[in-house]
């Protein structure tokens, strides 16, 4: 089972402020271990919003909106994806991350569909008539 690990940022990372020394040094060592663990597929930082975009369809049309996105509450800082055994496998790698900030960062998890599993579960509802 793949996870992705989404590493929320928050005003400073959106401010494009780089972390402390011992933060890029803790990551490092994160990252490695899970190398060595051989769950780790890959990781990325992400440069703040303000430098990416939106496509947001109205009336069949896609609407392109340059960031930052002032409507957004929460925002992906970076990610890991991860191939493990199960949820609670990967919950327990999240735990381990090297997070220092009491409060302003956190983490989500979230289960990759795997194209086989996605062609299944679209054959299902196609033959329950649901598609």
């Amino acid at each position: 089972m793949r996870f992705m690990i989404m590493g929320l940022g928050n005003e400073a990372t959106e401010a494009g402020v780089l972390p402390s020394d011992e933060l890029i040094e803790a990551m490092g060592a994160y990252n490695a271990s899970m190398v060595e663990a051989g769950v780790l597929r890959t990781a990325e930082a992400l440069h703040p919003m303000s430098r990416g975009a939106r496509i947001s369809y109205r009336k069949g049309k896609a609407v392109v909106i340059d960031g930052p996105f002032t409507e957004t509450k929460e925002v992906i800082a970076g990610f890991w994806i991860i191939e493990v055994e199960s949820k609670e496998e990967a919950v327990a790698w999240a735990l381990k991350m090297p997070y220092v900030q009491d409060g302003e960062e956190g983490v989500e998890i979230r289960e990759v569909f795997e194209v086989p599993e996605l062609d299944e579960r679209i054959a299902e509802e196609r033959a329950r008539g649901e598609r």
